[in-house]
């Protein structure tokens, strides 16, 4: 209240000392409230170490179960190399509605088209009913699509995004943890939901489904983009929530056996933080938030960035005319019932730059330190890569997408990072990774029959020598 004050009496006077952020004059009393929130480059840093050190717990086999950032295997082990080809279907299930896709990948013109989709909405009774009963719905809407699409002579490979906390044990087969959103139903939770949706299928038996691919909307953000751009290893939605993926080393996957190749890690990064790590730039502000929403002390990084009041964040930084974009601020804070004027307007104006700036550049450590960790990974003194990236913030706020590319390349100056939107992560891209995934089934099997076909050959040339 006194900052207000002091703002309205500066502005209005235009006698006391003053500062100019974009066209309107502040007073430097406002400032020092809000330099809690400014992070140097030092301090981004700091955070960027922090991360690094929580990336190598998440992967380790044995210090994986208490670290913050959980470091999930996706078994996706690559990305798009443009020789995709064909049709595909993709399911989409992540609310009270879900979408059913058809997909073709044209190798010819590097493409992947959504040829059609349905839109079909899940009843209260089925949301809290018997897990039987959901996936026997989800298999009759996909009955019904692929009738409309003339498929169902055709055995089409399926892509499942289905954004519930799940533990993934192979790229088929996803045990759901618990449910969320809403959902209870009764018999899932505990069970592969790839096993399921297969039953309902064939308790029908009109259609049949190839194989399946289960997709985390991160790496479908990933792999929409990398069929475009095929140096795009690092998926990042910035919206409600953020998280990123990117393609790690398989030696350093310490949980899944092997270590050739790579596999893309669903970092889950949104959990930085949640272990305290990140309390020293927490303000006071950021406690209150998070002490007062549903689950205090998750998701922290998620938190500094305020995004439960992402409708006051956006509007004001509209690049239309200065006096539209008040009149716009006004009339949110009018609809959340604050009492304001012109001079609260530009005040409000001015913390949400400084939080959208801070979220920015957070936003920015982190994905610097999974550059930087790729970079390191092979050996490269610069490193060329692209980012696949949704989520309404980055796409929608003006000043957002800027700042954080900007920051990237003050804080890894040895990474040059293209930027990519994604085109419907969950759609397409939940297509690609079935994709990406039987072109790599069909490799592995030519490779077995090429193997053993030279065998046989030295078998029958020594057959000759004797």
């Amino acid at each position: 209240e006194k900052c207000v004050a002091c703002a309205r009496k500066c502005i209005h006077s235009c006698q006391e000392v003053h500062f100019k952020l974009h066209v309107y004059c502040f007073p430097v009393q406002v400032e020092k409230y809000l330099e809690l929130f400014h992070l140097s480059q030092e301090k981004l840093k700091e955070v960027s170490a922090r991360l690094k050190r929580d990336l190598i717990r998440g992967l380790g086999k044995h210090s994986h179960h208490r670290a913050a950032v959980k470091m999930l295997p996706t078994f996706v082990r690559a990305t798009p190399d443009g020789t995709e080809n064909g049709d595909y279907l993709a399911l989409d299930l992540g609310g009270t509605n879900f979408r059913v896709l058809h997909v073709r990948v044209v190798e010819e013109q590097q493409r992947v088209l959504k040829m059609d989709s349905q839109i079909c909405a899940i009843p209260q009774e089925i949301m809290l009913g018997t897990g039987e009963q959901l996936f026997d719905h989800i298999a009759a809407c996909l009955s019904e699509f692929l009738d409309s699409q003339d498929l169902k002579g055709k055995t089409l490979p399926l892509g499942f995004t289905f954004s519930f906390p799940c533990e993934q044990k192979e790229i088929d087969k996803s045990i759901l943890i618990r449910w969320t959103k809403g959902f209870n139903c009764s018999g899932v939770e505990g069970r592969d939901v790839v096993q399921l949706l297969k039953e309902a299928i064939h308790r029908r038996g009109d259609y049949d489904i190839g194989s399946v691919a289960m997709v985390n909307d991160t790496v479908g953000t990933m792999m929409s983009c990398g069929y475009r751009d095929q140096s795009c290893e690092i998926g990042m939605i910035i919206g409600t929530g953020t998280n990123a993926c990117y393609m790690e080393e398989m030696k350093n996957v310490k949980r899944v056996e092997g270590e050739a190749g790579r596999m893309c890690i669903n970092t889950e990064w949104g959990g930085f933080g949640d272990d305290g790590s990140l309390r020293d730039i927490q303000t006071e502000f950021d406690v209150v938030v998070d002490q007062t929403s549903i689950n205090p002390g998750v998701h922290t990084i998620i938190r500094f960035q305020l995004l439960r009041y992402k409708d006051l964040l956006l509007p004001p930084f509209s690049n239309e005319q200065e006096d539209t974009g008040l009149e716009n601020g006004q009339n949110i804070l009018t609809k959340l019932g604050v009492k304001c004027d012109p001079v609260d307007v530009r005040v409000v104006r001015l913390v949400c730059d400084t939080i959208s700036s801070r979220s920015a550049r957070l936003c920015a450590a982190a994905l610097g330190t999974i550059a930087n960790r790729i970079r390191v990974n092979r050996g490269l003194d610069h490193l060329k890569t692209t980012v696949g990236v949704d989520g309404t913030v980055y796409r929608k706020h003006p000043n957002f997408s800027e700042e954080l590319q900007d920051t990237v390349r003050l804080l890894v100056p040895k990474c040059s990072i293209t930027f990519l939107v994604s085109e419907d992560g969950s759609g397409k891209g939940a297509a690609m990774v079935t994709a990406v995934a039987q072109r790599l089934a069909l490799q592995s099997r030519l490779l077995e029959d090429s193997d053993g076909e030279d065998e046989e050959v030295e078998e029958d040339e020594e057959e000759e020598d004797k």
